[in-house]
């Protein structure tokens, strides 16, 4: 970076710098329409499956209302991350910060970033085990719903999760040793395509099952429970689980950093947050209000395996396919960051190491050559058995979705967007704006503290029950 830039540089600002060269090795052509589609991508997800449930416990009034928060908590905290692109100036500034962790380093400085990394990692790490019981159980769904259309559907129809677990475990080992993100843009195209399709039938399903009734079920008050207290954490669990499906923080400023300019970058990258955000909400408002509506106190923990709808059983079958696929690509695509980091670490830690960076050639009939490494056969593998391990051990979607929404939300959509734009517009302590933000990040820090509780009491009291 130019003097001038160091010059303006404040001091927690000036122990990490990318420069910006505009001479670099690849163009950035990436336009608002190419970003918004990134967003989409990135957001809908396994999460939108259990809107329908957290609609339910929070009823017909704090649901949606909840939905359209957290929509607008999402766009108050990118509208921050956006401006933090570039520095110091955010429109025109010489220094780029590409990635989310790089940004934290940059702004906030080594302390902070390693917690940024720690709770970064833990996150990606939290989506691979969602991803495998949400695959198993699609899978153990698929094979309900053959049931049901064949037996009635008062059948028994009852099946375990644990093998497809260790199936999807299986796959995952293997898909694994895909080398890193350049070798896979098929298969994220894959896990977005299966990722609208499912979530599709899912609001189709609903709003059909709503015009068979020929009513709208459910309550203000939502699902009744026993007593005040389970009713208290079911809600907080409810939250904890649209907390998960919202956020991307962590992809956003990668997502700007393929962005063309002129415009300024964070002017694009704004509009086409706000856009996705809009056209999220509203698909995420259809599917957990049309399946509230449907199914009322009924509704299924997951919208398309709780078995709210049983026919058209080929479409139901097709639905929970389209998941496994997506999550089959989608796990990897939360993996691969994981893999880098630690494979970078490790390098950098052992750079003799025959073990660590010695490549061998193998060559299977009818492939190409394929590059394998110890180190990444090894640690790729242990990472794998661990999340389905884990994923075995707590197969419990509902609460396993809230406690990663719970544990993620605050530190990375809220927390670190929020100190860097302080930091990086140096606006002073106790001034309106200072007040304002840090009032905004101390009440999402007590949401995602009691969502965190409610969650963590779903899982254990499921695991006693």
């Amino acid at each position: 970076m130019g003097s001038e830039g160091d010059d303006q540089q404040s001091p927690l600002l000036g122990s990490y710098a990318s420069s910006f060269d505009p001479e670099e090795s690849f163009q950035r052509t990436g336009t608002q329409w190419t970003a918004m589609a990134h967003v989409i991508t990135g957001v809908i997800g396994a999460g939108v499956l259990s809107l329908a449930w957290s609609v339910a416990q929070l009823g017909w009034i704090a649901g949606p209302l909840m939905l359209i928060v957290f929509a607008g908590i999402t766009v108050l905290s990118t509208y921050l991350l956006c401006d933090c692109y570039r520095s110091p100036d955010p429109e025109h500034g010489p220094t780029r910060n590409s990635s989310y962790t790089q940004a934290v380093k940059f702004y906030l400085g080594d302390k902070n970033q390693r917690w940024c990394g720690l709770f970064a990692n833990e996150s990606l790490y939290g989506v691979g085990i969602a991803y495998n019981i949400t695959a198993a159980s699609s899978v153990r769904a698929i094979q309900r719903s053959n049931c049901y259309h064949k037996e009635g559907h008062n059948a028994s129809c009852a099946y375990g999760d644990t093998f497809y677990m260790l199936l999807f475990g299986v796959i995952q080992i293997v898909m694994s040793q895909i080398p890193d993100f350049h070798n896979m843009e098929w298969l994220s195209i894959v896990a977005a395509i299966m990722s609208f399709s499912y979530a599709s039938i899912g609001l189709g399903l609903g709003f059909a099952k709503v015009v068979e009734n020929g009513m709208i079920k459910g309550s203000i008050e939502g699902i009744s429970a026993s007593n005040t207290a389970d009713k208290i954490w079911l809600v907080f669990q409810a939250l904890g689980d649209i907390a998960f499906a919202y956020p991307y923080s962590l992809i956003l400023l990668e997502i700007q950093d393929t962005l063309k300019a002129p415009p300024p970058e964070n002017k694009t990258m704004k509009k086409a947050s706000m856009s996705a955000i809009l056209i999220t909400t509203f698909f995420y408002l259809c599917c957990g209000c049309f399946g509230y509506a449907a199914f009322g106190d009924d509704t299924p923990g997951n919208l398309l395996t709780g078995f709210g709808f049983f026919e058209p059983y080929w479409l139901i079958d097709f639905a929970n396919a389209c998941i496994i696929l997506h999550l089959v690509g989608g796990y990897q695509v939360y993996s691969q960051p994981v893999f880098a980091f630690v494979e970078r670490w490790v390098t950098r830690k052992f750079p003799n190491s025959g073990f660590v960076n010695k490549f061998y050639t193998l060559k299977l009939p009818l492939l190409p050559a394929f590059q394998m490494n110890l180190l990444r056969i090894c640690f790729r593998t242990t990472y794998v058995i661990s999340t389905t391990g884990i994923a075995m051990i707590f197969p419990y979607f509902n609460q396993v979705l809230g406690l990663l929404g719970a544990l993620n939300f605050w530190p990375l959509a809220i927390y670190f967007p929020v100190e860097m734009y302080l930091v990086q517009k140096k606006i002073g302590a106790w001034t309106r704006t200072w007040i304002i933000l840090r009032t905004f990040s101390l009440v999402c820090l007590l949401v995602s503290i009691l969502t965190l509780v409610g969650s963590v009491e779903g899982i254990i009291s499921a695991k006693v029950s």
